[in-house]
């Protein structure tokens, strides 16, 4: 975690890794062993969990009970590479939404954008679905990008 100044105030290692199609990430990452993390910041208290931590609602009640006043999610989610036609964009938001309104707190979706190749496979890869969001404390979108927009988004929640 980086304040607004630049400086480092420490680090969250992600707790929860996926293992589904496509996603076997628990054959090369173990979970992380920081536990759940706040930190004060210029801005106000920030809990974050990493990608699939969006999922739990344990991460964010902790973060929550821990004092966070906004709850950010950065993530790197796109295509099912075992299935491409299967788009599962829109469902990113509602743990989110639910994290919100069950916590009383803003919750900050952050997702990677853009197309990255596999070497070695020609024409493979992994399409990230961008569509980032911001929700406030009763779960209500208050700012969203679409899928291809590279950005920054905020109000004043």
């Amino acid at each position: 975690m980086v304040d607004a100044d630049g400086a480092s105030l420490g680090v969250y290692r992600k707790s929860h890794i996926p293992d589904g199609p496509g996603y076997q990430e628990k054959y090369y990452f173990r979970p992380g062993d920081t536990g759940f993390r706040v930190w004060e910041t210029r801005l106000g208290r920030i809990g974050v969990g990493i990608c699939w931590d969006q999922w739990y609602p344990e991460a964010a009640r902790a973060m929550t009970l821990m004092g966070a006043e906004i709850l950010l999610y950065p993530t790197a989610i796109g295509s099912e590479p075992h299935d491409p036609t299967l788009d599962t964009a829109g469902r990113g938001a509602g743990p989110c939404k639910g994290h919100a309104v069950g916590n009383v707190i803003p919750v900050v979706g952050a997702n990677r954008i853009g197309f990255e190749p596999w070497p070695g496979y020609p024409g493979g890869g992994q399409n990230y679905y961008g569509s980032s969001f911001i929700c406030d404390h009763r779960g209500d979108l208050v700012a969203e990008m679409g899928r291809d927009e590279e950005g920054v988004i905020g109000r004043r929640l």
